[in-house]
């Protein structure tokens, strides 16, 4: 089951600090520009992937491809695809062993939710970070030493 109640949503906001961000836009019009503004500004690494931009720069961070081309631990994929396509992104997520994986609002794919919780993974659907780090308080994330 994804995780609904508020203490366990806080808790993975709480102990993320890498969210690898899947269909980051480049456009300050879409909701992923401002979504990874706000979280870099929470204190979180965000790291875009999109292969349509991919070599460009979002917001400071070198756009990649695809998640295994990373190469650093992810704590949350943040997935930004319609919900027949967030199967794929779910699928790499578990492929580079991130610890969680999160489904924008109105992105809800049972399949691949399915997928990751077999594989040991977190999943959050149909929320959005934007939203949930003010409404559950959660304060910036310090940077480590």
């Amino acid at each position: 089951m994804p995780l609904t109640r508020d203490e366990d949503i806080a808790k993975l906001l709480k102990n993320a600090r890498t969210i690898a961000m899947v269909g980051t836009s480049d456009r300050p019009d879409r909701a992923s520009y401002g979504v990874m503004k706000f979280l870099q500004d929470s204190g979180y690494r965000v790291i875009p992937v999109n292969p349509q931009i991919t070599g460009e720069h979002v917001h400071g961070e070198f756009v990649w491809r695809e998640l295994a081309q990373i190469g650093v631990p992810i704590d949350i994929v943040d997935i930004f695809r319609r919900p027949e396509a967030a199967g794929e992104a779910v699928d790499q997520a578990i492929f580079v062993g991130a610890k969680a994986v999160w489904m924008q609002l109105g992105v809800i794919n049972e399949e691949a939710a399915a997928r990751a919780e077999a594989a040991g993974l977190k999943v959050v659907m149909d929320r959005c970070p934007k939203i949930e780090i003010p409404r559950l308080g959660i304060p910036r994330i310090a940077a480590e030493a």
